[in-house]
């Protein structure tokens, strides 16, 4: 433990009691709840892998909607076309289709920055969305596609099982591992050399330049991670609801995956993880509560930002430094 950075200690002291909660959910509530909790921790992948790009390269991107929603549309083509019900063959497909859009995507967008960035990567998305929205015959159209619930390492629904029982157990502790593998991974990636050239490019990228950072070459590498991310998490999401639709696609959700990641703390590590989480419980609790959700949601949201300027986490790190320095 002597040779382990601090940060990794840290990380894993805080972990641990999180990771040992996250474990014995399903046990001590409803199934409804962990389903719940499933969803949250799907966007937490989408957030984390958002933020490598607007936290810690400096991109803001409005169009992670379409990695996403490719991630759950391999899903259902795979079942449609291929005939298969493997979770981890959906989980495969997912990735590879996410990572050649998004690597296509980023040859055009990380050529710019600012606003032409952000408009670039809006335009593209709601070109998928268009092309899910026209070829009905092939994707379904506003009905969508369905997708039923897969087997997970060979092991499916038994006859007499529960679906919900099935998603609340099973799928969630799969939905699990997957996230403490993709929180890990990314947590390698930004504490690397290469997440390091990333912040010197966010912070000044002139400098970055100067000293032999390839800028043009370390963003698009960062663009190619954060839609695969995106796109894990619309694999697993698809399962998950049962059915997609371009809906998914749409830029709204984009906006969706910027609000979890401003919400939590963009300037932090756990910060979308904490947004993403948070976000979808308030979205559930406004669809419930009134028709009238979307208004009360802006709302709350509005208030949260105003509130908390640098986010839940942010937030929260501050008055520790505060209380740290009083003490």
């Amino acid at each position: 433990m002597s040779s382990m950075p601090a940060a990794t200690r840290r990380l894993l002291l805080a972990a641990g009691p999180i990771i040992v909660a996250l474990a014995v959910l399903p046990y001590v509530v409803d199934p409804y709840d962990t389903v719940l909790l499933s969803y949250g921790l799907i966007f937490a992948i989408a957030a984390l892998g958002f933020n490598l790009l607007l936290g810690y390269t400096g991109l803001l991107s409005f169009g992670h909607s379409a990695y996403f929603g490719v991630g759950a549309y391999a899903v259902a083509f795979t079942l449609k076309y291929l005939k298969v019900s493997s979770m981890e063959l959906f989980v495969l497909a997912g990735v590879l289709a996410s990572a050649v859009v998004a690597a296509l995507f980023g040859l055009i967008c990380v050529r710019y920055t600012r606003i032409y960035f952000s408009i670039l990567t809006l335009a593209l998305s709601q070109v998928l969305w268009s092309l899910a929205f026209k070829f009905f015959w092939v994707t379904g159209g506003t009905d969508g596609l369905r997708v039923p619930t897969p087997t997970l390492l060979g092991v499916s629904i038994g006859a007499g099982q529960d679906k919900m029982t099935f998603l609340a157990h099973r799928y969630y502790y799969y939905v699990l591992v997957i996230f403490l593998a993709a929180v890990g991974v990314m947590w390698v990636i930004v504490h690397s050399p290469f997440g390091k050239a990333l912040q010197a490019i966010r912070d000044n990228e002139t400098r970055a330049e100067f000293v032999g950072v390839q800028v043009w070459h370390y963003r698009w590498i960062a663009f190619l991670i954060s839609g695969v991310f995106a796109g894990l998490a619309g694999a697993l999401w698809v399962p998950l609801n049962g059915l997609t639709t371009p809906d998914i696609l749409l830029w709204t959700f984009s906006g969706e995956i910027v609000f979890f990641t401003v919400l939590g703390g963009f300037g932090t590590f756990a910060g979308p993880i904490v947004g993403a989480v948070v976000f979808n419980y308030l979205k559930t609790f406004a669809v419930g509560y009134t028709v009238y959700w979307q208004m009360f949601l802006g709302v709350v949201l509005v208030l949260l930002v105003l509130g908390l300027p640098t986010g839940i986490v942010g937030t929260a790190i501050r008055l520790w430094g505060k209380r740290r320095k009083t003490a």
